[in-house]
């Protein structure tokens, strides 16, 4: 039976989820090799650059400049709270709507960022990433997978979830 092509890419990037989660369960991170020495920290840097170019973006209130860490692609996805997005302009709408302007945007921070590379061309990061905005602060984790395309690292799959603020301690 022929699967759809969003099917495929879902199924693709929860493979990937779950390949990179299986192996930090099991023993950390495969062995390094020598050629992983060449190609890691330029690759780590280039999508750590990435990401605070999307928090700048963000903070300057320029959505598109922050989804130009996206692949332009309708096969990109994106899970949230409100459930799975597919396609970078269905994803663009998404942001239009719920931060429609630079007041709604507040200030973006990404925290606790660990870059981990499945082969060469490609990743997958994890972290926290928190609001600071006039509805209230809101915060809480993504993971994201990551491609090296010839423009540069781009996000493929993204998934974001809310993580309630601790309660303050008494």
């Amino acid at each position: 039976m022929r699967m759809n092509w969003h099917r495929q890419i879902a199924r693709g990037a929860t493979l990937l989820l779950l390949l990179a989660a299986s192996t930090w369960l099991v023993g950390g991170v495969p062995p390094r090799s020598a050629q992983q020495d060449q190609w890691a920290p330029a690759a780590d840097s280039a999508v750590r650059a990435l990401l605070r170019d999307q928090a700048a973006a963000w903070n300057r209130g320029d959505v598109d400049g922050f989804l130009a860490g996206y692949r332009n692609s309708g096969q990109i996805i994106f899970a949230g709270s409100q459930g799975i997005i597919r396609g970078w302009e269905q994803l663009r709408q998404r942001y239009r709507t719920y931060y429609p302007d630079r007041q709604a945007m507040g200030t973006l921070t990404f925290s606790s960022v660990e870059v981990t590379f499945l082969c060469p061309d490609a990743a997958l990061a994890v972290g926290n990433w928190h609001l600071d905005r006039d509805a209230g602060p809101v915060g809480g984790v993504f993971s994201l997978v990551l491609r090296q395309y010839p423009e540069g690292w781009r996000i493929i799959a993204d998934h974001t979830s809310v993580v309630p603020e601790a309660a303050p301690p008494r």
